[in-house]
Parts: structure tokens; sequence; C-alpha cells
């Protein structure tokens, strides 16, 4: 597996949410979202691209099957990066999830670290947020649909029960993460600021990066357990006295991203164990 590997040959398929659902393999893919540098999953077998319609757009999906498992693949900012963090249809992407079976979702989110013991290379399995994006569609329920106003409680928007399946299975394939962490969300497509990092800081900011809200709160939204694997790059603005690059990051995750794929495949491993035990 390499974090920009692509697929093989696939089947493409265009269908809307109802369609998807009936037509899936399976009533409880695992969904998989990630973002910079990981734009195809290249363990996949019987692999689908498939297009799904739903109340907030269209979300571009890779289905398929992992250690026999069906999984739902999505990334991000599309085929080579084309869509920068703020314009993410994350609700698009989110209810597409749900719409096709989806009840856990593991996320990957490429950070810079604010906690100065964190070093490019580590995991951090989230555990709490800090939100400072300011434009992005926040919610399923703008108030206008049979339900109404909706508020949710996220004091445990990553769910405690897959957050335990996660940390179990880096245990068993010996793979070193950091057991919480706030992810604090920026809007992009900009670094931080210096300053804003300082502030994430003292508000309890252990990573910064600008994807992972309001994708976790959708999740909640949502009905879908949601747990994300922040992989850290390099240190935020104004730690390392060096400017921050696109090449340096995408340097950093050559070398390390592929820790994040084996703790991903230790947990598709443990899944399918459990599946065919009597």
């Amino acid at each position: 597996m390499t974090p920009s590997g692509h697929v093989g040959s696939v089947t493409q398929v265009s269908t809307s949410a109802e369609d998807a659902a009936e037509s899936a393999a399976a009533p409880d893919p695992l969904g998989i979202i990630a973002g910079t540098g990981f734009y195809a999953l290249d363990t996949l077998t019987q692999v689908q691209e498939q297009s799904v319609g739903t109340a907030y757009g269209t979300a571009h999906l890779t289905r398929g099957r992992w250690h026999d498992l069906p999984v739902a693949f999505l990334t991000r900012h599309g085929a080579g990066h084309s869509v920068p963090p703020h314009l993410v249809n994350y609700r698009a992407n989110i209810a597409a999830l749900r719409d096709i079976g989806c009840r856990d979702v593991l996320a990957v989110n490429v950070v810079g670290s604010i906690d100065p013991t964190l070093a490019p290379g580590d995991l951090v399995l989230v555990d709490d947020f800090l939100d400072f994006t300011k434009s992005r569609p926040a919610t399923l329920h703008d108030g206008s649909g049979a339900g109404g106003v909706v508020h949710v409680d996220v004091t445990e928007a990553y769910h405690p029960a897959l957050r335990a399946e996660v940390l179990a299975a880096a245990r068993t394939a010996g793979i070193a993460i950091r057991d919480g962490g706030v992810y604090a969300c920026f809007e992009g497509p900009r670094f931080e600021s210096a300053a804003e990092v300082r502030m994430a800081g003292l508000l309890g900011g252990h990573v910064a990066g600008m994807t992972g809200v309001p994708e976790v709160t959708l999740a909640v939204e949502a009905g879908i357990r949601y747990a994300a694997v922040a992989l850290v790059v390099n240190p935020a603005a104004g730690l390392s006295g060096v400017p921050i690059t696109m090449a340096e990051v995408e340097r950093v995750l050559r070398s390390t991203g592929q820790r994040v794929l084996a703790l991903l495949d230790a947990v598709v491993a443990a899944r399918a164990s459990q599946a065919g035990a009597p």
C-alpha cells in the first residue's frame, strides 16, 4: 500500500442514495475518509467507483473489499487534491456514507503539531476538537426539514467504542499511537498564523488541521460512529523557525504514511477475524 497509490481497473457506477443502499454488497460497509496524500486504497479488491446523490450534492466513493470485508473509501480533496478544505462538501460525503449503510467511519487527518512533544510521523487518536472554521455549512438540519432544528451533543463526538477498537488494533500490530488529543480545525486553505497556533495551544489544542470539522459533527448528526487518526507531518506555524511548505508535508507523508495504512489494515483485519469467528 502507498499513501498516494492507485487502484486497478474499476467499474463506474452512478446511483441515487436509495439505489446505493439497495445494491450494497453488505449492509454495513466500513467507511474510510482520508485527505492529503491518501487518494486511493490499493489494497481494495472488487473495486467500484460510485457516485451517490444526496440532498446536499453528489459524493464520489470507491467501494471494494478489504480482508474480504466491505469498505467505502472517500478522499476529501478529490482526485489530485483538486478541492480545497473550505470547499469540501462535508455534508454530501457524510450523507452518502450514511445512505449506503455505513455505521462506522474511520477518518485520517494530516496535521501539524501544536504540542511540542509530538513529532513528524507520530499518530494521535483524536478525542475532542476546537472549531475555528468560518464559512462551511455545518449541519444536516437547517430547520427546513421534517425534523426542524436539531441540537446534538458532541461531548463524545469521537465514538468511545470505535476509538477503543482502533487502540486495540494498534496494540496488536505494535503501532504506537497517542490515546487522546484535541484537534484544532482552521478554515484554510492557508496555514495557520503563529498567533493562531499559540491561541489554540492555550485553549488545549494538540494538533492543527483544516478538515476535521464539521466532518465529525455531521457524523454525529447522521448517527455514525466516527473516529479520527491524526498523522503529524510538521510542527505548526511558529514552532520550528522555518516556513511550512506543501513540499515538506508531502516529503514527510511519503516516509510516514505507511504507518497510517498499517493501522487501518490492522483494524480491518481484526474485524475480519471477528466476523469469521464461530
